[in-house]
């Protein structure tokens, strides 16, 4: 059995899935960039808030790559206001930018919080911003401040607002597993149960609003596709047909579902209408078509075939038409989603036994290829295009792992206890 028929069916079938449980991340930057900026972010003044805003503004703005963050112990002062700055005691220490901050408690759980970026060198504040927050949303509220100064230095939108989905399988004893779909914020905190079973779960899928997540659940001893609205729990079994039902996709929109069913006879890419329920055919063929993703604009479908005799990438019209190989280089590409801007595809691209992430540019299909282990999988974008999250192995241990659109900027995330698999990184 070749290695796409085999993963087909460990992705459709669960077999061989990784033994590990859900557990709070720790994320390890491997590789920064070069020319890492050098940041100062004070500790926050704070009237007892359960939360350390600074220190999760720093471990956010660390793990990015893209600066070098100070140690508090090497800091010249602790200023919180700007009457307080002395910018020639932090040009003294080699510091680009500084970021200051406040929480102060409001009353009734409530917190005001203020945080001002100053420019070192030239002695004047880039950015200024008070808001409230409750204490439940002071982590998140942290994520947002990160999100302004990611944005603010570098022309790029931030992404710690963010969450994550993610699949783990915890060990009920000796015969028996429970997997579980969880999604938790981008840095690996409040991670939550969205679905549980003792059969496989597999193939989270984001809503475009974020909303609701689409996956696969074998939990009534078949492949079913469900919906499940992530704030109130709700979930809707939208596709339980004969055969494989498999590797959801949402359409920009939100309005449909580009899956994998095999009702017919060979795995073919299919459009559900989500309203309707109605079907569209895009493909047809005797062998193995799978894995489609949407276009950000909506008008085409990728999905991967092995038509050609070996794994590769094709696309077709998302109202069905004929089908256009895009892939020739390597022996096998797979998995592909495109970039946010529409612009590259992401894919798992193999030569021999090693299979890499890789970044497709469309215009010249050029390949570049962006990691060095041997078993990588499941790449997913981030909002903002600048970085990709992907599934990796060392020996039988799974974990995340993360790297720039330009492979300078490298991060593990790794679970404290477990192992994790078809990370989604969410709109």
């Amino acid at each position: 059995m070749n290695f796409f028929r085999r993963s087909l069916l460990i992705v459709l079938f669960g077999f061989n899935l990784p033994i590990g449980y859900a557990a709070p991340l720790t994320i390890e930057i491997t590789e920064g960039v070069e020319s890492a900026v050098p940041v100062a972010v004070v500790p926050f003044a704070s009237q007892g808030a359960p939360v350390n805003i600074s220190a999760v503004v720093n471990a956010d703005l660390e793990r990015s790559g893209y600066f070098k963050m100070m140690s508090e112990q090497g800091m010249p002062g602790r200023p919180s206001t700007a009457g307080e700055v002395n910018f020639k005691d932090w040009q003294a220490v080699n510091q680009n930018y500084l970021v200051i901050g406040q929480v102060v408690a409001s009353g009734s759980g409530q917190y005001n919080v203020q945080f001002q970026l100053f420019d070192v060198y030239k002695s004047g504040q880039l950015l200024g911003y008070k808001m409230t927050s409750s204490a439940a949303d002071l982590r998140r509220t942290a994520h947002h401040i990160s999100d302004l100064i990611f944005e603010k230095l570098t022309g790029k939108k931030g992404v710690f607002s963010g969450r994550i989905a993610y699949i783990t399988t915890n060990n009920q004893g000796t015969k028996q597993q429970s997997q579980q779909l969880q999604v938790a914020d981008a840095d690996g905190f409040n991670p939550q149960t969205v679905a549980s079973s003792i059969e496989p779960l597999m193939s989270p899928s984001w809503s475009p609003d974020g909303k609701k997540v689409a996956y696969v659940s074998f939990e009534r001893k078949s492949a079913a596709i469900y919906v499940q609205t992530l704030a109130t729990g709700e979930r809707v079994r939208v596709a339980e047909f004969p055969g494989i039902n498999g590797a959801p996709s949402w359409s920009p929109d939100g309005s449909r579902l580009a899956l994998t069913l095999s009702k017919d006879g060979s795995p073919d890419i299919f459009v559900l209408n989500l309203s309707t329920r109605s079907l569209t055919k895009l493909t047809k063929s005797f062998s193995i078509d799978t894995e489609p993703s949407w276009s950000p604009d909506g008008s085409s479908i990728v999905f991967t075939s092995d038509r050609g005799g070996s794994p590769q990438i094709y696309s077709v019209s998302s109202q069905g038409g004929q089908e256009k190989r895009l892939t020739f280089s390597g022996n096998y590409n797979a998995k592909a989603s495109f970039s946010p801007d529409g612009k590259s595809l992401v894919m798992v691209h193999g030569n021999g036994n090693d299979y890499r992430i890789a970044v497709m540019d469309l215009a010249s299909r050029s390949i570049n290829v962006l990691t060095g282990g041997r078993s990588d999988e499941s790449p997913s974008f981030a909002p903002n295009g600048s970085m990709i999250l992907y599934a990796s192995k060392k020996g039988r241990t799974g974990f995340l792992s993360a790297v720039s659109l330009d492979g300078k900027m490298q991060q593990k995330l790794v679970f404290n206890s477990g192992e994790v698999r078809e990370p989604a990184w969410a709109p």
